[in-house]
């Protein structure tokens, strides 16, 4: 038997295989659960990375900031699965003004922008996925980068994950009711594409591995995708508003 035997899962966020949430897909598959992907603007994109999977996943397409798309997400899902267990929130951006060097120059709309997709997304996608739990609930997963403190050319993305953060442990007040967990992994850095769009990445990737004391590889996001398979299982049933790192240790060390 499987980590995840007749789990019914969402996940967003797969653009390439190289995508945190594309490990995920293949390791929820792997253990036993069925999949249905989501994909925005690049739909035959992940079309085609979705035929990359154990099990070829379908896509249904949401954009987290159309109420239209919200609204019809419980549908579009239920053609292919007739209800949910589990949801992974992948999905993030930011302008390029957000990112870099120039932190006080932001303008204001680029900053909401950034919020909405990033950290706003995560009640929006808890609300349009809700109908589809059974009373037996389930878990919502999302990922973060460890928000507690302020990185080299994060900037506002940084900001926006630690609202995501916060509105974690609020849908995790809201949602308990229901036997909704609501949890978020704090990945280490994994060269994704959204990654490479971050200006001076290669000084995470130079720095993490030395300082991790279980090491650390860019380039594999097994353990990221093994952790959430974790919080999407049942295997910890009490466990809500929590963020787990899974960044090899490097967060729990000083200089």
């Amino acid at each position: 038997m499987g980590l995840l035997d007749g789990k019914r899962l969402l996940i967003t966020g797969v653009i390439t295989d190289a995508s945190i949430a594309f490990s995920v897909a293949r390791i929820a598959q792997e253990q036993g659960a069925q999949v249905v992907l989501t994909g925005f603007g690049r739909m035959s994109l992940v079309e085609r990375v979705a035929r990359r999977l154990p099990e070829p996943a379908p896509v249904v397409e949401l954009d987290v900031t159309d109420a239209e798309h919200l609204a019809a997400l419980p549908d579009k899902v239920r053609e292919h699965v007739d209800g949910l267990d589990g949801v992974l929130h992948s999905i993030g951006f930011a302008p390029a003004s957000c990112l870099g060097e120039d932190f006080l120059g932001t303008p204001v709309a680029d900053v909401q922008t950034a919020f909405e997709v990033s950290a706003y997304s995560l009640k929006s996608l808890a609300v349009a996925t809700k109908p589809l739990f059974g009373p037996a609930g389930g878990s919502l997963v999302g990922l973060t980068f460890d928000a507690s403190v302020a990185w080299p050319a994060y900037n506002w993305m940084g900001v926006a994950k630690a609202a995501l953060e916060s509105t974690s442990r609020y849908l995790a007040r809201e949602l308990g009711p229901d036997k909704i967990r609501v949890n978020l992994i704090a990945a280490g850095p994994i060269r994704t594409m959204a990654a490479k769009s971050i200006p001076g990445f290669v000084a995470f990737e130079d720095a993490w591995g030395p300082r991790a004391p279980l090491g650390w590889d860019i380039d594999d996001a097994t353990a990221v995708g093994r952790s959430c398979a974790a919080l999407l299982s049942d295997w910890l049933p009490a466990t809500t508003g929590e963020i787990v790192h899974v960044d090899g240790g490097f967060h729990a060390m000083g200089v």
